[in-house]
């Protein structure tokens, strides 16, 4: 049982941040040690089918849960206390960087590894910067292909620690005519959406499966690069105002339960 809550919660948060604009729900499947477990899952979907099924069942049904449940919570959050989310999800981040660099290095350390660690943080940057240039685009009446195109770039949003699917849909026009129809199921604007997701989603984690098989060191400094590039570009700076000191107080206590959630796992 306390497995399955553990799950659930760890679930929940990565549901929760992949409907967040800039933040990364596969950041925070690297930061609790799922990643990695999670591509391979997916890209070897009938091998221990039943094993991993029940493993991954409390956590889907915490995303599940988390991007249902939050999904118009979240936009009037980021909408009217932005500061404060971020913080707290920068916080949720922080906590669990111990065990991160412990995973990172479980088959040793290599300088040379901080090349791909430096190069993904320096691409993270350079999206940002892309990001805040281009601005968003203008709301459309989304056509089939243009949905499975949004539903492609959130499953690979999902999949890539760092880069925020959310971001990019804004531009092409359908981040809220998708968020507008999850809550009344709109099947004509989730069923394109929902197949360009599986798609991606299967396809990518076979190419991180075998990045992991074939250069483990790399791919994980490489993953670590766009985490911290994440954490770093969704940070607000600080001023002596009542948002940004309630925004340090969720931080810390974001950097509490995520540190927490990463020590109950270990002993177990």
């Amino acid at each position: 049982m306390k497995d399955f809550l553990y799950n659930f919660l760890i679930g929940f948060i990565i549901g929760a941040s992949g409907i967040a604009p800039g933040v990364s729900g596969g950041a925070f499947a690297v930061m609790f040690g799922i990643y990695e477990r999670l591509t391979y899952a997916i890209a070897n979907i009938f091998k221990e089918f039943k094993k991993q099924a029940l493993y991954f069942l409390p956590i889907a049904l915490g995303a599940a849960f988390g991007f249902l449940s939050l999904t118009r919570l979240m936009g009037h959050l980021f909408q009217n206390y932005q500061v404060q989310v971020k913080y707290l999800f920068i916080g949720l981040m922080l906590g669990t960087l111990p065990s991160v660099r412990k995973q990172a290095n479980k088959h040793g350390f290599r300088p040379v590894y901080l090349i791909a660690f430096f190069t993904t943080l320096t691409l993270a940057v350079l999206l940002y910067i892309l990001n805040e240039t281009a601005g968003p685009g203008a709301v459309v009446e989304p056509d089939f292909f243009l949905l499975a195109i949004s539903g492609a770039i959130l499953g690979i949003g999902t999949l890539t620690p760092g880069i925020s699917a959310a971001f990019i849909m804004m531009y092409l026009g359908t981040y809220q005519p998708i968020i507008d129809a999850v809550p009344v199921f709109d099947i004509p604007v989730l069923l394109p959406v929902g197949i360009g997701f599986a798609v991606s989603v299967a396809a990518f984690a076979k190419l991180v499966t075998l990045l992991f098989k074939k250069a483990y060191g790399y791919t994980y400094y490489g993953i670590l690069g766009f985490v911290l590039g994440s954490i770093v570009l969704i940070f607000h700076g600080f001023m002596l105002k009542i948002e940004y000191i309630l925004g340090i107080l969720l931080l810390a206590a974001g950097c509490a339960a995520s540190y927490l959630l990463s020590r109950f796992e270990k002993a177990d």
